[in-house]
């Protein structure tokens, strides 16, 4: 039997900061200013590429402030305009919460405990592939733990300097073989990857 795979889908800086890229108010912890980073960059190609990984079955695998986020805006949300809405209302949701969490959202199932362990069952489980959308925390547990296989990066051209950063020092050594790509008119780089095996080193 297949494994779900688990798919992290990330707008990064060229620093790798990924903090609320979607608006001032999203995320401000550490007293983050520069929220919405990404809005200058979107256009018509970007949209397209986000709106295709939407495209086919999917469960959502998210952090607590994430999952806060997005249950606090989605159900609200028009679903005949917005096919983000659609799909995630109706896609499962499995959320990591080291405390008690109300779970508004219809679908959604709290993950407690020890959250690697659990994940390990999630993917062992007949199902649609779990895509993971901010959730800084989850992805570090995720990375440490080696539990992601498939990288979808939107690059864009800046650095913060300041902020939650994708890759931090508990990611493990981990190849990755790069299986689509492509670059918006605006400069964002788009760069799939997948996980690939040990981390091969030589020299000149």
């Amino acid at each position: 039997m297949a494994m779900r795979k688990i798919i992290v889908l990330s707008f990064i800086t060229l620093d790798g900061v990924m903090q609320a890229p979607g608006g001032p108010e999203e995320d401000t912890s550490g007293g983050f200013k520069y929220g919405g980073w990404t809005v200058p960059y979107s256009d018509e190609f970007l949209g397209k590429v986000v709106v295709e990984q939407i495209g086919h079955p999917f469960d959502l695998l998210l952090g607590r402030k994430t999952y806060d986020i997005f249950a606090a805006y989605w159900p609200h949300q028009d679903e005949s305009a917005s096919p983000f809405a659609r799909e995630f209302n109706k896609a499962r949701k499995y959320v990591a919460s080291r405390s008690p969490i109300k779970l508004d959202w219809n679908n959604s199932v709290l993950l407690q405990g020890d959250i690697a362990e659990e994940i390990k069952k999630l993917k062992a489980e007949d199902g649609p592939e779990l895509q993971v959308y901010g959730s800084g925390n989850l992805v570090q547990t995720l990375l440490k733990n080696d539990l992601v296989d498939e990288l979808r990066l939107k690059i864009f051209p800046i650095t913060l300097g300041t902020g939650k950063r994708l890759f931090t020092e508990g990611a493990i050594p981990a190849a990755f073989k790069l299986t689509d790509s492509g670059v918006s008119p605006k400069g964002v780089i788009i760069a799939n990857c997948e996980r690939a095996g040990e981390v091969e080193t030589g020299s000149f």
